[in-house]
C-alpha cells in the first residue's frame, strides 16, 4: 500500500539523516522525499511517500516518533487529503506542428510552458502523480524528452486536521 507520512521536527542537523536511516534498517523504500522549513524557521516539515507492508511501517512511524526531534508524524493517506507533485521537462520542439502539439498536450493538463529556446521547450506541471505519469506518456507519444525532474509528493491534511505544535 502507498502510504503519505507526513513528519515536523525540530530544523537541526543530522535530523532527515536518522528518520531515513529508520527506513534503511527495515529495508523499506523511500519513493519520494521532501523537506523544507515552515513558516516557523525552528521547524521543518518532511514529506515521505513510500510503498511497502502496513506492520513494517506501523513500526518505522513508532520509532521515528521516538527521536528527540520529532515534533509530530502523522500519516496522511489515512485521512482526506490533498498532494501535489512539481514536474520540469524538457522537450523536442523542432518544426511549427511539434511546437504546436507540445503548447496542446501542455495546455490540456493545465501546464505552462516556461522556457522556450530554437528547438526545446521547457514545461512546468504540478499535480497528483498519476497526471504527471499521464502527462510524460502523451508526450513521449509526439515528441522526444530530453529530460524531466520530479520534486516529489507533497501532501496536507483536508479540513480542520493540522500538523503543528
Amino acid at each position: 500500500m502507498r502510504h503519505i507520512l507526513s513528519i515536523l521536527l525540530e530544523n537541526e542537523p543530522g535530523a532527515l539523516s536518522r528518520i531515513v536511516g529508520l527506513f534503511s534498517q527495515r529495508a523499506f523504500n523511500i519513493e519520494s522525499l521532501t523537506v523544507a522549513p515552515t513558516d516557523d524557521n525552528t521547524l521543518s516539515r518532511i514529506t515521505i511517500a513510500t510503498i511497502g507492508d502496513d506492520k513494517v511501517l506501523e513500526q518505522i512511524v513508532k520509532q521515528v516518533n521516538k527521536l528527540v526531534d520529532v515534533i509530530k508524524i502523522t500519516d496522511l493517506t489515512e485521512r482526506k487529503h490533498v498532494e501535489r507533485e512539481l514536474l520540469l521537462v524538457k522537450v523536442v520542439a523542432m518544426n511549427d506542428k511539434s511546437r504546436t502539439e507540445v503548447k496542446r498536450i501542455s495546455d490540456i493538463f493545465r501546464g505552462a510552458i516556461v522556457d522556450i529556446g530554437k528547438q526545446i521547450y521547457t514545461i512546468e506541471l504540478t499535480g497528483s502523480s498519476d497526471k504527471l505519469n499521464a502527462f510524460i506518456e502523451t508526450l513521449n507519444n509526439e515528441t522526444e524528452i530530453i529530460e524531466s525532474v520530479r520534486s516529489g509528493c507533497v501532501g496536507i491534511a483536508r479540513g480542520e486536521k493540522a500538523l503543528r505544535v
